[in-house]
């Protein structure tokens, strides 16, 4: 599991943090995210493509849509999403960015998480947040 670093294939073209094709989790402590990371290796998952993100790391990359007034115009749940993962990161909450390449290693990958305590799960597929765990 490596710390994370923002890259410009995690954001949307409007430069929201939008990662398809990845597995957002929310974990309590940190403790609880290095334990999900041994289920995921154990399970013989590639943790190399695991990004860690402490509750500053969450608070940085969803700063965006803190700040705004008004409501996303959105199809779907973003902004509901993004406040719900800031007001965990401001908990302390941690958080694990997942590499899951369709939604079949999506569900395999919650299953091999269910060791661990889960505060928030997403999927990010294209175009749509796939909430699973709330």
């Amino acid at each position: 599991m490596k710390a994370f670093h923002l890259e410009r294939k995690m954001m949307s073209l409007l430069g929201d943090f939008y990662p398809t094709g990845h597995l957002f989790v929310m974990v309590p402590t940190e403790a609880d995210a290095r334990r999900a990371e041994d289920l995921l290796c154990g399970d013989g998952q590639d943790c190399t493509g695991v990004h860690l993100l402490r509750p500053n790391d969450v608070l940085d990359v969803l700063h965006l849509f803190e700040h705004r007034d008004i409501a996303l115009p959105s199809v779907g749940f973003e902004e509901h999403t993004v406040r719900h993962f800031a007001e965990l990161a401001r908990q302390g909450h941690h958080a694990l960015l997942i590499p899951a390449r369709n939604a079949k290693t999506c569900e395999h990958l919650v299953e091999v998480l269910g060791g661990v305590q889960v505060s928030s799960a997403v999927y990010y597929r294209r175009f749509v947040i796939e909430e699973l765990v709330a």
